[in-house]
């Protein structure tokens, strides 16, 4: 039975279920974190934790923790829609994850690598699964570029190489813990606070995070090396879960619809005055919009047949969802 893991973006929130998670299943955990990193979310674990300190791109400070582990769970990702400096998110998810690879090779260990949904192609009106290949030319935005190169630098080690990786897409993950927060996040904290004017016709797959990070452990039990398997919930409108977020946490209702073209102007101007002037990160963005037009539904029946992956329902991820961040937040 393997009984030492490590963990790389442990104290994000995927990363820190995943950690809480493997204290609980009773392995001997181990995380690797920059020596600035915020351990808020593992503050009350942290005794029970053995900590690395190092950085995705720099290969050399990733050896001894993957050398003394037998299964790295490779988390860490900046999922930032926008960024003033692109090139920080390519070297922290395409650099770094081959990096993760290089060493993991290196030392003969297994990976389970945490790839999303936004790497698979999406059509209107249609539901993604495992098979929905998509092109470089498909992704929309930085973010999204980056992961699907990520994954491509999985796959072809698995391939070429004999890694032995196994790839998990987590869809929208919501629950406890989201301290930045995550893009889905801050649109539950703007719904309870209130400050969200309008909403724009779109959808997601929505998952508890908890459910994200079972679903990781069971592919190692479960899963087949070279396989990917969707880590998602329920499909929901995104007018749909706002009602939710608004009646679970006793707010008013986002009443107001607008069609995506009539923003384009006003997001091209919000980038400008971020990236130029006021050096903020923007909530309305081009990508952000164009990812919208799209509906992004996707099925986890790989993974509920194959890994006996059971999602809860998503009313429930949102009430426990909205209950952190009114607390964290302190909204109530």
């Amino acid at each position: 039975m393997v009984k030492k893991i490590l963990i790389t973006g442990a104290n994000g929130f995927l990363g820190s279920a995943i950690t809480k998670l493997g204290i609980k299943k009773g392995y001997k955990v181990s995380i690797l974190v920059r020596k600035n990193s915020n351990l808020t979310n593992l503050k009350p674990y942290l005794s029970k934790l053995k900590i690395y300190y190092g950085n995705l791109e720099d290969i050399e400070s990733l050896n001894q923790p993957i050398k003394d582990n037998d299964v790295i769970f490779h988390v860490a990702a900046d999922y930032r829609l926008w960024s003033r400096k692109p090139a920080e998110i390519y070297a922290a998810n395409v650099l770094g994850t081959e990096n993760i690879a290089l060493k993991t090779l290196t030392h003969n260990k297994i990976l389970i690598y945490t790839s999303s949904v936004a790497t698979l192609k999406l059509k209107k009106d249609f539901i993604s699964d495992e098979n929905s290949e998509a092109k470089f030319d498909d992704m929309v935005g930085d973010y999204k570029k980056s992961k699907f190169l990520a994954e491509k630098i999985i796959s072809s080690f698995i391939k070429k190489k004999k890694l032995r990786a196994i790839i998990v897409n987590p869809s929208t993950p919501i629950g406890q813990g989201d301290i930045k927060p995550t893009p889905t996040g801050k649109i539950i904290l703007d719904v309870l606070k209130k400050e969200m004017p309008a909403y724009v016709d779109t959808g997601l797959n929505f998952v508890h995070v908890d459910d994200v990070a079972e679903g990781h452990f069971l592919a190692l039990k479960y899963g087949k090396i070279g396989e990917k398997y969707i880590l998602g919930g329920e499909n929901l409108n995104f007018k749909d879960f706002i009602d939710l977020v608004s009646e679970i946490g006793k707010v008013p209702k986002v009443k107001f619809k607008i069609n995506q073209k009539y923003l384009y102007f006003f997001a091209l101007i919000n980038e400008i005055l971020a990236r130029h002037v006021f050096h903020y990160n923007p909530s309305l963005t081009l990508d952000g919009l164009r990812m919208s037009e799209n509906k992004m539904f996707f099925s986890s029946e790989k993974a509920k047949k194959l890994l006996r992956y059971r999602p809860r329902n998503v009313k429930n991820a949102i009430k426990d969802s909205v209950k952190w961040t009114k607390n964290h937040f302190r909204l109530m």
